[in-house]
């Protein structure tokens, strides 16, 4: 990175702390183990470091996977089902004992969710995008943090491995315009973009100013058993919430404490620069 992006870098990150309304997305293999079996330990550290976002006096929107993950531990399934049924059983489980997990955890520290379900056919229907945009932001006027998930109990090609909303990616991307926030940070397993270096390794990518056909060319990241996304899914989604005026960091979600340095404006993960200004 030459020294006119790290200046800018710095600079757009300073300005992180002043952020007054901030969707995070936590992706399934940060909530689960391969198994499906939840890390409980990492949750309830990220739902500590959200829980002091919202303390803050900062209105915090958390979109979450897992639900299928966690359903299928509790089914006793040692692989993601292939068949629709199957998916959706495991997401009505799940989703159930996600929720009951994030309530318990955000309630000791003082803080009331509220769960919210998606398609995305409810972002293509103008009454029900009204009625789920009120929703939220009377959810956030009252100090509530939206719990938000996608509806996989009754979806149908959303649920399907190559029709995804990209393991709630773009889904973050559109709850991100719909309610006009000024940061998305999506946790995944990995420091954030990484491209190519010395000897074959690979280094991080502090800051983009933007996401074009080079950029989406280093993605070499593999999807997961228990993921519907990938590096490329999370440029894409980052991609459509900058152009929406929102920046975006990309960064590693098994480390909790990522949480606090992103809004403290410390290098951590990719930083992707708004487009336009809201």
């Amino acid at each position: 990175m030459n020294q006119r992006n790290m200046n800018a870098s710095m600079k757009l990150r300073q300005g992180i702390p002043d952020a007054r309304r901030v969707v995070v997305k936590i992706g399934s293999r940060v909530l689960v183990q391969k198994t499906g079996r939840p890390e409980h330990r990492r949750i309830r550290g990220l739902v500590g470091e959200l829980a002091r976002i919202r303390q803050s006096g900062v209105e915090l929107v958390v979109i979450t996977s897992g639900a299928i993950g966690a359903g299928m531990e509790a089914l006793g399934m040692s692989e993601r089902p292939a068949l629709l049924p199957d998916l959706q059983m495991a997401a009505a489980v799940g989703q159930c004992r996600l929720m009951t997990a994030y309530d318990k955890l955000f309630a000791a520290k003082k803080c009331k969710v509220g769960q919210v379900l998606l398609t995305h056919d409810d972002f293509n229907h103008k009454i029900r995008l009204a009625n789920a945009r009120r929703t939220m932001e009377n959810m956030l006027r009252h100090r509530v943090i939206p719990i938000v998930n996608e509806n996989d109990v009754v979806a149908d090609e959303e649920i399907r491995a190559d029709i995804k909303l990209g393991d709630n990616d773009f889904l973050a991307s559109l709850v991100v315009k719909m309610i006009r926030a000024d940061l998305l940070v999506i946790l995944s397993t990995t420091d954030g973009l990484r491209a190519p270096g010395f000897n074959g390794k690979t280094k991080r990518v502090p800051f983009l100013e933007r996401i074009d056909r080079q950029t989406l060319s280093m993605v070499t990241g593999q999807k997961g058993n228990l993921s519907k996304g990938g590096m490329g899914s999370k440029l894409r989604a980052a991609q459509a919430a900058a152009h929406a005026g929102c920046h975006v960091v990309i960064a590693d979600g098994r480390k909790p404490a990522n949480v606090s340095k992103i809004m403290r404006g410390a290098d951590v993960g990719t930083f992707i620069m708004a487009t336009l200004v809201n």
